[in-house]
């Protein structure tokens, strides 16, 4: 099997999980997973921290996103934390390098949300509401 049809068929599988995941529930014991996992994401741990962050501060109430966006965060955290992957973490560095291709996959569809996301946080500092 060549390479280049090899990370395809890698990829559509970690999507197909990714979809998967993005229907559960998200714990606090997932976001404390993710945020233990984050170091790694190598150069995608900033941006998954970031992930994190908006989804904290979504059920917060102290931003708003739509579902959609919210539930394709929820699903990347939820995949990055799963020891159901399309490469077990068990098999480390190979482990976090799916996790992390699903990071960058996320970042890629939420570009506009995430640029709202860091205006938003310029705004309004921690601990502020957004008025209803």
């Amino acid at each position: 099997m060549d390479i280049k049809k090899m990370k395809k068929n890698y990829f559509s599988r970690a999507l197909l999980l990714f979809n998967t995941f993005k229907n559960r529930k998200l714990t606090n014991e997932d976001i404390a997973a993710a945020e233990d996992k984050a170091h790694h994401l190598d150069e995608k741990a900033s941006d998954f921290k970031l992930l994190i962050d908006m989804v904290k501060d979504t059920f917060s109430g102290r931003y708003k996103m739509n579902k959609w966006n919210l539930s394709v965060i929820v699903a990347t955290i939820l995949y990055a934390v799963s020891p159901l992957d399309a490469i077990p973490d068990l098999i480390p560095v190979l482990g976090w390098l799916d996790d992390a291709s699903i990071v960058g996959f996320a970042i890629s569809k939420l570009a506009d949300e995430i640029d709202r996301y860091r205006k938003h946080r310029k705004l309004n500092p921690a601990g502020f509401t957004i008025p209803k």
